[in-house]
């Protein structure tokens, strides 16, 4: 059963409301996404969407299907999500995506995820439930 986001209140063009996340880790890409069959490194993620290097506008901005993969880790989350903004910057384009809807445990696991992020990321030593908090909650950008 898929998990209906179409009403977390994020509007066309806004900003998120939870914290992103950069989706590297120790330098290297860790969150990835395949759309269409090919597989991207996302630039940052958090429990609402995701952005990803774009060269051009993409086409249509209907829903579409993807897949989450983090690296070394043979899960994955699917779901599906529609295209927010295009921003073209001097390193080029930037797609930013909000996620509508997850199979199954797929937004628990997302959740999880970020967690297992911020502990691992932290220049200080954090607990479980404070990862979490920082997870769930507003955005600090």
């Amino acid at each position: 059963m898929a998990e209906d986001l179409g009403s977390i209140g994020v509007e066309h063009q806004e900003r998120r409301r939870r914290q992103r996340f950069v989706a590297k880790r120790w330098g290297s890409v860790c969150f990835w996404a395949v759309i269409d069959g090919q597989r991207r490194p996302l630039n940052d993620l958090s429990l609402e969407g995701f952005s990803l290097p774009a060269g051009v506008p993409p086409l249509g901005s209907g829903p579409f299907p993807f897949v989450l993969q983090i690296e070394g880790v043979p899960d994955e989350i699917r779901g599906m999500a529609q295209g927010m903004n295009f921003v073209l910057g001097e390193e080029g384009g930037l797609f930013g995506c909000r996620f509508l809807s997850f199979e199954g445990e797929g937004a628990a696991r997302l959740h999880d995820w970020l967690t297992v992020h911020v502990i691992a990321t932290a220049t200080i030593r954090i607990s479980e439930k404070e990862a979490a908090a920082i997870v769930t909650g507003p955005s600090l950008i």
